[in-house]
């Protein structure tokens, strides 16, 4: 389907007509240009690529400059493809948050936040054990991680403290609740993932 590159703003919370307060998240959404149309006869899929957010020329590559060039655009940051658009598109053309109407339900994905090194309490939500009868040192543990004899070995994908976010993460179903296109703005209920200012990806 169709869609739009972006940055996460910030969160902010609205009243509906019920009275209920709603916690949303304000994205500012394009305005997006077309850089790059993919072809089934050349490229075996069909897709429209969008660049979003100025870059420097000084900080953008030769094949890149001649890839905007040849699109007739100046150099941007983020380059995204899309399948599925509803209409026909040429290069240059411009995609802003108009796309979007309000009640309408959009998937949006992005990079989380890096949290680091976790152990297993934060990591997987363990529960950890019993703080009595003298045990120390072992309440956020994670207990046995397998057998010493048999198989000998720790199985993979055994749930272990280690790094946690910093991973792409996508959000279904979030509700478009405010469209502001002179702002090139749309609020949307619930969270999305990622820190202020960082990219991400609006999907009808």
């Amino acid at each position: 389907m169709s869609g739009i590159i972006g940055k996460k703003v910030g969160m902010t919370s609205l009243f509906d007509e019920e009275g209920r307060n709603i916690p949303c998240t304000v994205v500012e959404a394009g305005p997006c240009v077309v850089t790059q149309i993919r072809t089934v006869e050349k490229d075996g899929y069909s897709a429209v690529q969008l660049g979003y957010d100025d870059a420097k020329e000084k900080n953008t590559t030769a094949p890149l400059k001649g890839h905007f060039a040849k699109a007739g655009v100046s150099p941007k940051r983020k380059l995204v493809e899309f399948k599925g658009f509803e209409d026909e598109k040429k290069l240059g053309d411009v995609v802003d948050v108009t796309i979007f109407e309000e009640g309408e339900f959009v998937d949006i994905a992005g990079t989380a936040k890096g949290k680091g090194t976790q152990g297993v309490v934060r990591r997987y939500g363990f529960a950890g054990s019993a703080n009595s009868h003298g045990q120390k040192s072992v309440l956020r543990s994670g207990g046995s991680i397998g057998a010493a004899s048999d198989p000998g070995r720790i199985y993979k994908n055994k749930k272990m403290a280690g790094r946690m976010g910093g991973n792409r993460v996508k959000v279904l179903n979030l509700q478009v609740l405010k469209v502001y296109p002179e702002k090139n703005v749309v609020v949307v209920g619930g969270s999305v993932p990622g820190a202020k200012g960082s990219y991400v990806i609006l999907n009808k």
